[in-house]
C-alpha cells in the first residue's frame, strides 16, 4: 500500500500496516462503519459522555485512509449548503444557528487538538480569498454584504490590504474570514485514532463492512452485534448494498510543491498560517504547510460511471498540469518549484448538496455528505451523535441539517452525465467570464443543481 498523500507521507512510523482485523463475531455497545474523522470524532465524544461505552470502529484500510487522510487541510467553518438555501429549507433562525455551530466548531477542534496533544500543525490564520477579475469582484462584494445577516465576519480586503494577507498575480481585492484554521489533516486524524484506542475503543483495520442492518454489521471477518451502527463511510457509502445512489463519489485532487525558499515567502506572505482560495467557479484551495511547501488543490476530475471508485482514479497527470499551471498562474514565482506530490480521493456528494447526520428509531445512525467541506463538520457530526446515542437533549441535535433526508442520485446514465455537465458548467462559466469580463450566465443556472 502506497502513502494516499504528502500528508501520509510525512507521519512517523508505519502508519500504513493495519491494526488487526476483526477476530470473529463480538458485542458492543456501539459499532461504528469508518475510521475517518467522523467516526473518531464520533467514538471520541462517545466516551467523553459514558466512559462505561464499548465501542468498535470497523475501517476496511488504516484510519484515515479516506478523505480524512487526504483532503485539502482546511478546519473551517464552511458548510456544503449555503446559508441562504439553509434559510430557504429550516428558516432564518436555524440557518444562523448552523452557521454559529460551524464557527464554534473550528475552535472546538483546535482546543481538543491542543488538550489531547494532537500535533497537527493547527494555525488558527483564517481564508483568505482573492477575486482577479470584475466578475469575481461583484460576487466577492455580495457576499461580504451578505455575510453578517448571518452571523459570519468577512472582511472586504482592497488590493493593498489584501497584500498583506497574501500577494497573487493579477488580484483586485479579496476577503478574509478568521473562521479557518490550517492543519495537517493526517496527523489529526492518526492522532485522534491513538487517543480513542488508548481509551478503549476497538479500532479493528482492514476490516470490510459487508451489510448493515439494525443492530449489526457483517464484515469478512465476523459479525458486530451493537445497540447502536454508525454509518461514517462518506464516498464509501456508494459501495454498501443499498446505498449506491445515497452519495456520489467525485473526485478532487491535489498537488505539492517542494519546501519553498524564504524569499519566495517573503514576498507572497501566508506567514499567519492562512488558507487560500479564490472566486472561479470551478473550485481551488490551498495552505502554505508547516514546512513551507504550498499543498494545492481543486475541483475538476472526472465522476466515474456507477459511483466507482478505485486507486488508479486518485491520480491525473491532466488534473494534476491544470492544477500546476493554476498554482502558477497565482504565484508566477512558483512556476521553477518542483511538484513532489499528487494524489486525491473521492468526496461524497448528496444529491441536494445538503450534509446530513441523524439516528433512526432503529438505532442505524449516520452522517456525511460534506461536499469536500468535511475537516470541521465532522467534529460537529461527532457532537452530534454522541449527543443522539446518549439521548442528551443539546442545541446540536436541534441544528437543521439533523435528521435531512436526501433525495437519491437519478440511476444511470443519468447520474454521470448530471455530474460530468456540472462539472463541464463551471469550467465554461470561468471561461465565459475570462472572455466577458462579466458575471457568468452559466454559473447563474448551475447555482440551483449545487444547492445554492
Amino acid at each position: 500500500m502506497t502513502a494516499p498523500s504528502l500528508w501520509f507521507d510525512q507521519l512517523d512510523g508505519d502508519p500504513l500496516t493495519p491494526r488487526p482485523p476483526l477476530d470473529g463475531d463480538t458485542l458492543a455497545d456501539v459499532v461504528i462503519v469508518g475510521a475517518g474523522l467522523t467516526g473518531l470524532w464520533t467514538a471520541y465524544y462517545l466516551l467523553e459522555a459514558d466512559p462505561s461505552l464499548d465501542v468498535v470502529v470497523v475501517e476496511q484500510a488504516v484510519a484515515g485512509f479516506g478523505a480524512s487522510g487526504r483532503n485539502g487541510g482546511w478546519c473551517s467553518a464552511l458548510f456544503p449548503t449555503s446559508a441562504e438555501a439553509l434559510a430557504r429549507v429550516h428558516g432564518a433562525e436555524a440557518a444562523r444557528s448552523m452557521r454559529a455551530a460551524m464557527r464554534d466548531t473550528v475552535v472546538e477542534v483546535g482546543g481538543v487538538a491542543a488538550a489531547e496533544l494532537i500535533d497537527c500543525d493547527f494555525a488558527y490564520g483564517g481564508t483568505v480569498t482573492v477575486a482577479r477579475s470584475p466578475a469575481q469582484l461583484a460576487r466577492l462584494r455580495a457576499e461580504a454584504a451578505g455575510s453578517e445577516v448571518w452571523g459570519d465576519e468577512l472582511d472586504l480586503l482592497d488590493a493593498d490590504a489584501l497584500a498583506e494577507h497574501v500577494l497573487v498575480a493579477g488580484a483586485l481585492g479579496g476577503t478574509w474570514t478568521p473562521d479557518c484554521a490550517r492543519v495537517q489533516p493526517a496527523r489529526l486524524v492518526r492522532g485522534l485514532a491513538e487517543v480513542v484506542t488508548s481509551r478503549g475503543v476497538r479500532l479493528v483495520e482492514g476490516t470490510r463492512a459487508l451489510r448493515l442492518s439494525s443492530r449489526a454489521v457483517v464484515t469478512d471477518h465476523g459479525t458486530v452485534r451493537a445497540r447502536w451502527v454508525i454509518r461514517a463511510t462518506e464516498a464509501w457509502t456508494a459501495q454498501l448494498p443499498g446505498s449506491r445512489r445515497d452519495v456520489a463519489p467525485a473526485y478532487s485532487l491535489m498537488i505539492a510543491t517542494e519546501p519553498l525558499s524564504a524569499a519566495f515567502w517573503a514576498e507572497a506572505g501566508l506567514d499567519r498560517g492562512q488558507t487560500f482560495t479564490d472566486w472561479r467557479h470551478l473550485v481551488v484551495y490551498g495552505q502554505r504547510t508547516a514546512d513551507d511547501r504550498i499543498a494545492f488543490g481543486g475541483r475538476g476530475a472526472p465522476y466515474h460511471l456507477g459511483s466507482a471508485i478505485r486507486p488508479g482514479f486518485d491520480h491525473d497527470p491532466a488534473v494534476a498540469a491544470h492544477l500546476r499551471a493554476a498554482l502558477v498562474d497565482l504565484f508566477p514565482a512558483a512556476a521553477d518549484a518542483a511538484i513532489t506530490h499528487t494524489w486525491g480521493g473521492p468526496l461524497g456528494i448528496p444529491r441536494d448538496w445538503h450534509a446530513s447526520v441523524g439516528l433512526d428509531e432503529d438505532g442505524i445512525g449516520w452522517a456525511g455528505g460534506y461536499v469536500g467541506d468535511g475537516l470541521a463538520t465532522t467534529n460537529l457530526a461527532g457532537r452530534t451523535l454522541a449527543d443522539l446515542v446518549t439521548g442528551t437533549d443539546s442545541p446540536l441535535v436541534h441544528l437543521p441539517w439533523v435528521g435531512h433526508r436526501s433525495p437519491a442520485w437519478e440511476p444511470e446514465p443519468l447520474r454521470w452525465a448530471g455530474i460530468t455537465a456540472g462539472l463541464r458548467g463551471a469550467a465554461l462559466a470561468d471561461a465565459e467570464e475570462r472572455l466577458t469580463g462579466r458575471p457568468s450566465r452559466v454559473a447563474r443556472a448551475l447555482g440551483s443543481f449545487l444547492g445554492h
